[in-house]
């Protein structure tokens, strides 16, 4: 009997009511429907219960989350840092390599950890279906294949990513694979969207799991409608809704990047040496 493949998910949302975790198990039993496999998914809730996985897992996703990504004396922190240490470690050292996607809050926590760029907080939020630009790198992303350019992908936040610091991303042969939509007219820097941080490890500051049919659901509800038109107006939210409905931009980048992630991983443990 085939062993199931083993998957973590690192919860990053503290407690806070999401789409997100829903949209990752969905996006979970679709793969394991699609890849003739069984997934064995164990949940971590690191910031609420400071619980951390070990590195005995097949593949991990770390979650995005609400708050700050920028340092803090929460006990969870160190340890979610010396998670991505030991992983790290681990595949510079043994055969078999444990996979990583780091979605949004985590994208962003993991790259200040690792000294990439500077994190800072946004001018203004950043909320919508919103065009994502391909670099070089991000054209020649397997994870990425089928993407057009630009794509589109569901961007929630009050962080990001900017003044990237090109040397240390050399040194763990890393690559920016996105940049966020061109602003001709605002004089501020692009913040990046997606890394390639090693051959195992990718991470978004955009949410890839979010799905088109469900987000559009979630919006028509009286509540979440009133709520964005109250934030961010009604032609954001006409905008949202008209984009969500487009099977060419959140259900397609949905259909690509996660089960691509997960595609890729399993096909590595497949190849591994003590488990062919």
């Amino acid at each position: 009997m085939t062993k199931p493949i083993r998957i973590a998910i690192l919860d990053m949302y503290n407690n806070v009511a999401n789409e997100g975790m829903r949209c990752i198990r969905q996006l979970l039993q679709r793969s394991a429907t699609d890849l003739g496999v069984e997934f064995q998914v164990d949940t971590y809730n690191v910031r609420a219960e400071n619980q951390l996985p070990g590195v005995d897992y097949d593949a991990y996703i770390s979650t995005g989350g609400p708050g700050s990504p920028l340092a803090s004396d929460e006990p969870w922190e160190a340890r979610y840092f010396t998670f991505i240490d030991t992983l790290l470690l681990h595949n510079r050292t043994q055969p078999v390599k444990k996979h990583l996607l780091l979605i949004c809050h985590s994208f962003q926590l993991v790259s200040r950890h690792l000294g990439l760029g500077e994190v800072g907080k946004r001018k203004s939020t950043s909320f919508g279906v919103l065009p994502v630009h391909l670099t070089e790198a991000g054209e020649a992303e397997p994870v990425f294949a089928g993407l057009p350019e630009p794509f589109y992908a569901v961007d929630s936040r009050d962080y990001q990513l900017t003044e990237l610091h090109t040397e240390r991303l050399a040194q763990l042969g890393g690559k920016v694979l996105c940049l966020e939509k061109e602003r001709p007219h605002v004089p501020l820097a692009r913040a990046i969207m997606a890394i390639r941080f090693t051959p195992e490890v990718l991470g978004t500051q955009f949410h890839p799991e979010a799905d088109g049919e469900g987000m559009l659901r979630y919006m028509l509800t009286e509540e979440r409608k009133q709520q964005v038109i109250t934030a961010y107006g009604e032609a954001k939210y006409d905008e949202m809704v008209r984009l969500l409905a487009d099977p060419g931009t959140i259900e397609y980048t949905e259909s690509i990047i996660l089960p691509t992630f997960l595609r890729r991983a399993l096909a590595h443990l497949v190849a591994a040496p003590m488990l062919a």
